[in-house]
């Protein structure tokens, strides 16, 4: 056996397509356009590239997009008045900081100033808790993107096992949760691993479905699943340097491996990550009509 790859490229593509002809339709219809402000600040490379791709990915779809660099030691209340100025924006409907955030500022402060309706990443604690609670909010966007993911490539996720490596907030608890609740790409049976679990392997054995989201580069081997299991490895890891200068990737996921197991797998790159800028774009949107009165 050998695994379908899920390429998140490939479903990321056809959701911006959708939101293309959202986007024209708000503008014709309502004369509503989209908008988003990205805030970044210092100069990290990393947060200056998906800046860059988040911007890139707003205009290609229609959407208003700002974005303003601040110098690294810029002050916590120079931001949040600068979050606070955008709350009260009426052409902006939804709110990035690009994290991580100099070390001098607290990021649980400017999180929780961006209102709950323009908080487009998901993270302030009221959309958290109406996650949890399974009512209209914006869902966090990497694990909205693998929901995406499962769902449009046809994984029956209902009565599934699934595990879970990695319990962040951004990743790990969210995506247990969504998968536990009543909804596409749900109602599964869920178990959320971490680096206390006893015997990970005993568990990763009996998943259908494993999501490994835990920043260790390969640690998921072929002895760890079972026959036709569909993997999601959400792992970004960068493990040398080509000759060429370019970065060698590895998920958190033994791929070439795993693939001669699995059903099916998502690669890195090109799996989940397209998927994420894209649900960022699809939750502006549902900000924009949320804000028109629309939804």
């Amino acid at each position: 056996m050998t695994a379908k790859i899920i390429s998140g490229t490939e479903v990321a593509k056809a959701i911006r397509e959708e939101l293309k002809v959202e986007v024209a339709e708000l503008m014709e219809k309502h004369g509503i356009i989209p908008g988003l402000v990205t805030i970044l600040v210092g100069e990290d490379p990393a947060s200056q590239s998906y800046v860059a791709a988040k911007n890139k990915t707003a205009h290609a779809l229609g959407i208003h997009s700002e974005q303003v660099t601040l110098a690294a030691d810029t002050r916590e209340a120079d931001l949040l008045a600068l979050v606070v100025k955008y709350n009260n924006d009426s052409k902006i409907h939804g709110i990035l900081v690009q994290l991580p955030l100099p070390k001098h500022i607290n990021e649980a402060n400017v999180l929780y100033a961006i209102s709950p309706d323009k908080d487009v990443d998901g993270f302030h604690p009221v959309n958290v808790g109406k996650m949890v609670l399974g009512e209209q909010c914006f869902l966090p966007c990497t694990p909205h993107g693998i929901l995406e993911l499962l769902v449009r490539s046809g994984v029956q996720t209902s009565g599934a096992e699934v595990v879970v490596i990695g319990r962040s907030n951004i990743v790990g608890k969210p995506i247990a949760n969504l998968m536990l609740q009543k909804r596409p790409g749900g109602n599964a049976t869920v178990t959320l691993c971490h680096t206390r679990t006893k015997d990970m392997a005993a568990h990763c054995r009996r998943a259908d479905i494993l999501i490994a989201a835990v920043g260790v580069p390969k640690m998921v081997t072929a002895d760890m699943v079972k026959d036709g299991v569909a993997i999601i490895d959400v792992g970004v890891n960068r493990i040398g340097m080509s000759e060429s200068g370019k970065a060698i990737l590895a998920g958190d996921v033994d791929f070439e491996a795993v693939k001669e197991k699995a059903s099916c797998i998502t690669p890195v790159p090109g799996g989940v990550g397209p998927m994420t800028i894209t649900m960022l774009m699809k939750n502006t949107v549902q900000a924009a009509k949320i804000a028109g009165k629309l939804i």
